[in-house]
């Protein structure tokens, strides 16, 4: 008999849970008149955000290259420019060199675009989901200037680089010395290592919103009470686990070619491959992006959480170094 492990990665209990988890958020969108689409899982451009790495293939009759998709937002935004309305999807997407504990190169991501909510809106939308599939409690919403300001008596919107690695250093013990690295990574850093873990302090999931206008991605930037600029953008943790990031989105195709480009600059001086811009994405903006707001979450996180695991690759039924 053969030796080679062919087996599920998975419980088959879990297995269950997951078609009841997909079954449930059909449910939920279902109830509120949000379309479930379909889009191609391969693309002609991708991303060129610095920390995400695609997947790349050839079609060999043409020898056109393609990308596996990161996620589906780009194309989802040509169908809200089409007229299609309040958009959702379940799809298989793809990152490059992410494997371990938390993460795989293959994972589900449930991704949706609202025209009818605004930035409030879709973050309260986002915890109705999380409480009746999860049975999560309410969820606590904190800006990022206060997280910050609660944990490490720092207001990142003014700090200077020099005291966001002097923070780092000394929050940080297993920091090499020789660590170097620009503002935001300063800030991200401390935001993963140092905060992030204090928030399986309140007990219930944490929206983080409004994120410094250098973390906007794809993301307005807006003013905040104190008239300072910032991305309108959130994230959502659960369980000292990342499962999701919104935007109210940028509908400026000017302004994003620019933020592709700023990439792009970025990638090349990290000596990563320069990624082919999605004009197809920007022309769609042209013809009449509607506003809206949109989230993309990890369900494979979410199912987790749900069913009280450790690693992604017991929640899925293979896992990447089995498939």
């Amino acid at each position: 008999m053969s030796s080679i492990n062919w087996q599920p990665s998975s419980e088959l209990e879990i297995l269950k849970r997951r078609a009841q988890l997909l079954a449930d958020v059909r449910l939920f969108f279902a109830e509120r008149n949000v379309m479930e689409v379909q889009t191609p899982v391969l693309s002609q451009a991708a991303p060129t955000a610095t920390y995400l790495d695609s997947f790349s293939t050839d079609y060999a009759p043409t020898g056109q290259h393609y990308y596996l998709q990161t996620s589906p937002e780009f194309a989802m935004k040509r169908l809200l420019a089409a007229g299609s309305g309040d958009i959702y999807q379940i799809a298989p997407v793809f990152r490059n060199g992410e494997l371990g504990r938390l993460h795989s190169p293959e994972f589900t991501m449930l991704e949706w675009y609202r025209p009818a909510l605004d930035y409030l809106g879709l973050m309260d939308e986002v915890d109705a989901l999380l409480q009746q599939l999860a049975g999560f409690p309410a969820a606590v919403k904190i800006s990022y200037q206060q997280l910050y300001i609660d944990t490490l008596q720092c207001d990142p919107l003014l700090a200077e680089t020099k005291t966001l690695q002097t923070l780092a250093f000394k929050h940080i013990p297993s920091l090499p010395d020789n660590w170097q690295t620009d503002h935001d990574g300063w800030l991200e850093l401390l935001m993963s290592e140092v905060i992030e873990p204090q928030l399986l302090n309140y007990h219930a999931p944490v929206i983080v919103f409004d994120f410094p206008a250098s973390q906007a991605q794809l993301a307005n930037v807006h003013q905040n009470p104190n008239q300072q600029k910032v991305a309108a953008r959130f994230e959502v943790y659960a369980g000292g686990l990342e499962l999701a990031n919104g935007y109210d989105e940028c509908l400026d195709p000017v302004e994003l070619k620019q933020r592709f480009k700023r990439d792009n600059q970025l990638r090349s001086s990290q000596n990563k491959t320069v990624m082919p811009i999605d004009e197809r994405l920007l022309a769609a903006q042209e013809a009449g992006l509607p506003a809206c707001t949109g989230v993309a979450m990890g369900l494979d996180r979410l199912l987790m959480l749900i069913s009280g695991k450790t690693q992604l690759s017991e929640v899925l039924s293979f896992g990447f170094e089995h498939s």
